[in-house]
């Protein structure tokens, strides 16, 4: 028995939970190691390893600053899981259908390659925005310490493009 008909809408929204609490709940347990990683890139001199990352980061901002960009990265990070894992199914099986049952079987390895491209390209614009917004909270002291804070002064600044000059990068990743 299956739990849904491969290939229903069912199916995908399971695919789409799947990749929500997936990426979603695994990037942000790892928040406070990535923002000390972000924080390495931007200022070397400042933050000279992990542990002194972390030390400085306390010292500055207590236990808690190291939870800055929780949400974004949440948020974003879920909706590209949910692209990712969803649009997958969607795209797999859209081009099994058009290579026909026995060319997707011999061709399944590029197919699959196919599909995860495809999907991945939707999951890049899904994240792009709220990665930009995560990596102003916290990369810029002072810029803005939440969500709130820094999506209305990014479109204030820059307009929508702020939200979106990483998706480029994200694609070459």
């Amino acid at each position: 028995e299956y739990s849904c008909e491969y290939g229903s809408l069912k199916f995908y929204a399971l695919c789409g939970v799947g990749g929500v609490l997936s990426c979603g709940l695994t990037h942000t347990a790892v928040v406070p190691l990535d923002l000390v990683k972000c924080r390495m890139q931007v200022d070397p001199q400042k933050y000279k390893s992990i542990f002194n990352g972390f030390s400085v980061t306390v010292k500055e901002d207590g236990v808690r600053g190291l939870a800055k960009g929780w949400a974004p990265t949440f948020i974003g990070y879920s909706m590209q899981g949910l692209c990712k894992f969803g649009f997958y199914e969607v795209f797999k099986i859209l081009y099994g259908n058009l290579l026909g049952e026995e060319n997707a079987y011999l061709w399944r390895t590029s197919l699959y390659l196919a599909a995860s491209a495809s999907a991945e390209f939707f999951a890049d614009i899904a994240l792009a925005p709220m990665e930009a917004a995560k990596v102003r909270i916290q990369t810029q002291p002072g810029y803005a310490n939440t969500l709130r804070q820094a999506v209305p002064k990014m479109f204030g600044e820059e307009g929508i493009w702020a939200f979106y000059k990483g998706v480029a990068p994200l694609w070459m990743r």
